[in-house]
């Protein structure tokens, strides 16, 4: 072990796990943005699960994880959480067609109660998305 590398852990115990971090960090996959009917279920719910659920959110942003964030069906996607017994999906959709950034809009949330995500709350989702795109400046 040459004598920079010790130095550097016994002045810098964490660097290693910090340069991880910024790495991640770095790598960020899409941005979230919340539509309105996201954001009052989002303050409809209980300090601590709207926590996880952005914590959750900012986790899919910087990973490739299916548990968080999974596709379902028209071009929309659901955030999922567990909190409390409960499971928490906010449906989304991707807007790919800004030159600077992918950004993923979060439609609306709701307390899943049954095993499938039922088709209304899949319907309202594409609903939204199509008055979103035709609101949107035609190029």
């Amino acid at each position: 072990m040459s004598g920079e590398y010790l130095k550097s852990k016994i002045l810098f115990p964490y660097l290693e796990t910090f340069i991880s971090f910024v790495k991640t960090i770095c790598l960020q996959y899409f941005q979230t943005r919340f539509l309105d009917e996201a954001e009052k279920f989002l303050a409809s719910l209980e300090i601590k699960a709207a926590r996880k659920i952005i914590y959750n959110i900012d986790l899919a942003e910087h990973s490739n994880d299916p548990r968080l964030f999974k596709k379902l069906q028209n071009d929309i996607w659901e955030f999922r959480t567990n909190f409390g017994g409960q499971q928490i999906r906010l449906l989304a959709f991707w807007d790919k067609s800004k030159e600077v950034e992918t950004l993923v809009f979060a439609t609306h949330g709701f307390i899943k109660k049954v095993d499938k995500v039922p088709k209304n709350e899949i319907e309202r989702a594409v609903n939204i998305r199509t008055k979103y795109f035709e609101s949107q400046p035609k190029k």
